[in-house]
């Protein structure tokens, strides 16, 4: 089977080490950019998502760049805690959970890629229009303004916008709570996102709030943003463990986003095309599930394919998944509880469990995690989808 991969990001790459993997090594990744370049800020990888790069061998390679998350937090706009819980090897999973920067992640797919497939399995500057290729399949792989997808899909036209704004920037700062924390604070209108990439003593961050009027180009992440701006939102944010408005004040740049994601649909594959990742199911960035599900993505389509020579198992998997996922992110997902803690306490409480019961902040957690496909004993528990 010759199968053409429109799309070098992190789901295009992973699809290609998927496939040849599972056998099917007759493949080429075509990328648009001219040179793929390591861009972008942090992202977070999943235990879920972590034990596919485990099982494609990269297990050493993502440990090198990537900083074990040890706990998730939550809090209020003052800094009171409303729940927190272990993530990773402290959580039980048999994988950990990483937070890296986007660009060396790709960055280690594509040096793994030519390795194993060769220089020339990546063509960079090969922009892929419709539905035209010379192989037996097209992957569809090639992000939220995919071509592929609007051949599947006419007329669907611009990512829906939800009214908020994301800012997106790294500064170099001390570390906060375990030295190895994400934590996500928020008062219902708006939030504030931090966690540790690198050596650790560089902090990844996200500030959102609502916007009024209509936003700048959609989908696109390198926009720079105005930080003197982003920090008149988040004046007052000064907690006893983290000055929010001094890490965004002290990044060397930052980038803004119209927080957008795509309907989900009712079919990913038609004739000799499939879509995968971003280009079948993008999504609000919430809870951390963007790159990872690409990365499931990949590792299915490719046992589906080694498997029954065919797509439909892997869209029969993944479909429902990402579509209950896509809808859980537009709900707020488990950051919901920020939302109730300060609907239900505005000024901010002396008691958490007064204010959102423990029984309901674990159950959203867990129902998440259910729904994400991240739940630790299903995760620890389920067969591998390598092909033997």
């Amino acid at each position: 089977m010759r199968i053409t991969i429109a799309g070098g990001g992190i789901g295009g790459l992973a699809t290609a080490l998927s496939l040849h993997a599972a056998g099917l090594d007759d493949l080429v990744v075509h990328e648009a950019a001219p040179e793929i370049r390591p861009l972008g800020v942090g992202i977070n990888l999943l235990p879920h998502a972590v034990r596919e790069l485990t099982e494609l061998g990269l297990g050493d390679r993502l440990a090198a760049i990537g900083v074990p998350t040890a706990e998730l937090a939550y809090v209020n706009r003052y800094g009171q805690a409303i729940w927190s819980e272990p993530r990773g090897l402290d959580a039980g999973y048999r994988w950990p959970q990483y937070s890296v920067h986007r660009g060396r992640l790709q960055m280690l797919l594509l040096d793994a890629v030519r390795e194993r497939l060769g220089a020339y399995s990546v063509r960079t500057g090969s922009r892929l229009t419709g539905l035209r290729h010379d192989s037996d399949l097209l992957v569809g792989a090639d992000g939220i303004h995919s071509a592929v997808r609007s051949a599947l899909f006419p007329g669907e036209g611009a990512p829906p916008w939800n009214g908020l704004m994301l800012w997106r920037g790294t500064t170099h700062g001390a570390p906060f709570l375990t030295g190895r924390s994400m934590i996500m604070a928020g008062d219902g209108r708006q939030k504030f996102v931090a966690y540790p990439i690198g050596d650790g003593r560089l902090i990844n961050w996200i500030a959102e709030r609502p916007m009024e009027g209509e936003p700048p180009e959609r989908g696109r992440w390198n926009r720079p943003a105005d930080l003197a701006s982003v920090v008149e939102h988040f004046a007052d944010w000064t907690f006893d463990w983290l000055d929010v408005p001094g890490i965004i004040a002290g990044a060397e740049a930052a980038f803004e986003y119209p927080m957008v994601d795509r309907e989900p649909l009712p079919y990913w594959t038609r004739g000799d095309a499939v879509l995968l990742g971003d280009a079948a199911h993008a999504m609000y960035p919430v809870g951390s599930n963007g790159a990872s599900q690409a990365i499931i993505d990949a590792r299915v389509l490719a046992h589906s394919l080694a498997t029954t020579g065919t797509t439909t198992a892997y869209e029969e998997n993944r479909r429902p998944v990402t579509t209950a996922l896509q809808l859980a992110n537009r709900r707020q997902g488990p950051d919901v509880v920020m939302r109730l803690a300060h609907e239900r306490a505005p000024g901010g409480f002396t008691d958490i469990d007064q204010v959102v019961p423990l029984a309901e902040r674990a159950e959203i957690a867990a129902a998440y995690k259910r729904t994400a496909g991240f739940d630790p004993a299903l995760l620890n528990e389920r067969a591998s989808w390598s092909v033997r």
